[in-house]
């Protein structure tokens, strides 16, 4: 009996030894089969100017375009340089980045001139020549438009298809109006008269608090887009109820450093982190 038991231990012992490469291999091969793993290509961001069809450049071209580049150079102004197109009296207005300046352009198709240019006589020392950037505007004969990451550029050409001047919108027109304050942080306000007179083109700010009227300027940063503060804001010293209410509204103005269009009735104003700090819808002024 103990003999039968000692063949039975070598005959499992023989079986151990000998059990067939393939299986063990199979094992081996499940346990350290490498799996190919998917890795998402990064998106190809287009940096190439799009066309923008002008199809109504009464429309299309009005309002403000800062002056981005001359000959392909960046413009380095002390002040900031910039265009205003007035198409119902074809007047242009603006600033060379050292002295207004105003004047005439026509447009006919693709074809656009300034003339009758006139400037104020202030001495600046810009990097860019103020005389420089009048003369090349005298050169101007066509013009196209582009877009780039949502931006829209005017580009003033001469006569033979060189870009001369870039100019770039900054948008800020759908702020122009008058608004009422519908959130000051996040707060709604009930307040039917806080609201807000803002006007890009002339970079002033008037309103009521609901208590008092307050006076600012707008700051317009041309180096960065839809940017725009609000400076050297000023009320009437009227003593109210709900003074807190109007604290919130000028402190939230002051924090502001961009604009953000929400639909066609109401814009956003941020901070400097994107957190919006005053919400407004469109309104018209009451007699």
């Amino acid at each position: 009996m103990l003999k039968m038991k000692k063949l039975t231990i070598i005959a499992l012992i023989a079986a151990l030894v000998l059990v067939p490469d393939t299986a063990m291999a199979r094992k081996k091969k499940k346990k350290y089969q490498k799996s190919e793993v998917q890795i998402e290509q990064p998106q190809v961001v287009d940096e190439t100017p799009q066309p923008v069809v002008v199809t109504h450049p009464a429309q299309q071209l009005y309002g403000e375009w800062d002056l981005e580049s001359m000959r392909k150079k960046p413009i380095q102004t002390r002040e900031r340089a910039y265009l205003y197109l007035d198409f119902q009296n074809h007047k242009v207005y603006g600033s060379n980045g050292c002295n207004s300046l105003n004047g005439r352009f026509q447009l006919n198709g693709q074809n656009i001139a300034f003339m009758d240019m006139i400037t104020t006589d202030q001495t600046c020392h810009n990097a860019t020549s103020e005389r420089t950037v009048m003369k090349t505007l005298s050169e101007v004969r066509t013009y196209n438009v582009t877009q780039l990451y949502g931006m829209e550029y005017l580009n003033l050409m001469n006569n033979k298809g060189t870009v001369l001047l870039t100019l770039k919108r900054q948008n800020l027109d759908l702020l122009g109006g008058v608004w009422l304050v519908k959130e000051v942080d996040n707060e709604v306000v009930t307040d039917k008269n806080m609201r807000l007179v803002i006007d890009p083109v002339m970079q002033t700010l008037h309103g009521q608090t609901g208590c008092n009227i307050i006076n600012g300027t707008i700051t317009i940063d041309t180096e960065k887009d839809f940017a725009i503060q609000f400076e050297d804001l000023s009320s009437t010293e009227h003593r109210c109820d709900d003074m807190a209410a109007e604290t919130a509204l000028l402190l939230a103005l002051e924090r502001a450093e961009y604009c953000k269009r929400i639909n066609d009735h109401e814009v956003a104003l941020l901070d400097g982190q994107g957190a919006i700090v005053l919400r407004l819808t469109r309104t018209t002024l009451t007699r």
